[in-house]
């Protein structure tokens, strides 16, 4: 379920008018049930409509606790008992309708007008902590002790962060939770949405985001990063990885701990980085794969499917590192001949 501090549910809607919007056919259940919110797969209970969009998530889908599930009635034999379908032919902008339903307005609305009103007076900030000229902390948020926040910072509703920290000029946070010892270097941006959209005959339509970004201890966020906010689970940055400058993380990612992600490398939405990951510079990783333990990514690689744990990579498609010297000396050797 979306953390409520960040985005209260509008609801709660009948199945009936949930199907109304969804434009979907009820799979069983009553008209008039009610859901409270959406929330993923994983962590959805009886009171929450899920969706499956991607067949990688159909294992989910059949253990899904979840009291509502819009998908295609291709996979209505896998639900779960007890729980009832919105069918529907495209689940995915379904469900951007069903969450902009619960979701409205997922933008806040304070705004200061005068730099008395810079700190919200229900912002709690710690001792020790010191908040630069022209610097906006937002309703409801927390900073821990002994941090420094330096000028023209933007610290949003209800985010938290902890003990120690030091968030550099320009950068701004939005829902997220961020530990403590965590460096955030000059023009970051956090939290902002994540490139969610569906499909339809009219044009794109926004799938709110309606996730965190969950940064834990002993973080480094290097300059002008974008670490997008999750569109339902939350984006995840383990305790001590370093993030170079300039680095995209998209939405719903989970990196590792001790994780070393060097400059413009990008990161595509529901990717999962094992501990310990190291990522070379211009690298891209696709969206929906998981990158194992300890695993290697040589600079400027394109990587396009699962990286087992321990592996170096390089290349685009990246391929095991053996394997692309091998490819490129035997690339050299037809160049020669064909010269000579």
């Amino acid at each position: 379920m979306p953390d409520p501090r960040f985005f209260p549910p509008a609801g709660p809607f009948t199945l009936s008018r949930l199907a109304e919007v969804a434009e979907a056919e009820i799979g069983g259940g009553d008209g008039e049930r009610s859901f409270a919110d959406v929330a993923p797969l994983d962590t959805a209970g009886p009171d929450d409509v899920s969706f499956l969009d991607n067949k990688s998530y159909v294992g989910q889908y059949a253990a899904s606790g979840a009291g509502c599930c819009i998908v295609a009635p291709a996979y209505r034999d896998r639900a779960p008992a007890g729980m009832t379908l919105l069918l529907t032919d495209e689940p995915y902008l379904a469900y951007a309708q069903v969450a902009t339903l619960f979701h409205p307005d997922t933008e806040e609305t304070y705004i200061p007008t005068a730099p008395s009103e810079n700190i919200h007076p229900s912002a709690e900030i710690g001792k020790g902590t010191i908040v630069g000229s022209g610097a906006v902390v937002g309703p409801n948020a927390r900073i821990g002790r002994d941090c420094r926040i330096a000028p023209n910072v933007y610290i949003g509703d209800g985010v938290v962060v902890g003990d120690r920290c030091r968030i550099g000029a320009l950068a701004s946070l939005r829902y997220c939770r961020v530990g403590s010892d965590v460096i955030v270097f000059a023009g970051v941006r956090i939290g902002e949405a994540g490139f969610g959209f569906a499909r339809s005959r009219q044009g794109a339509v926004t799938v709110p985001q309606i996730g965190r970004v969950v940064i834990e201890d002993r973080v480094e966020i290097g300059a002008n990063c974008t670490i997008d906010r999750g569109a339902g689970p939350d984006t995840f940055i383990g305790a001590g990885t370093r993030i170079d400058n300039l680095v995209q993380i998209g939405h719903n990612v989970r990196v590792g701990r001790g994780c070393i992600i060097v400059s413009q490398a990008g990161i595509a939405g529901s990717s999962r980085l094992g501990d310990g990951v190291m990522v070379g510079g211009q690298v891209g990783i696709a969206g929906h794969l998981t990158i194992g333990d300890g695993a290697q990514i040589a600079a400027r690689s394109g990587v396009m499917k699962d990286v087992e744990s321990g592996m170096t990579v390089c290349g685009s498609p990246a391929v095991p590192i053996k394997q692309f010297f091998r490819q490129t000396a035997m690339i050299s050797r037809l160049s020669a001949k064909k010269g000579s």
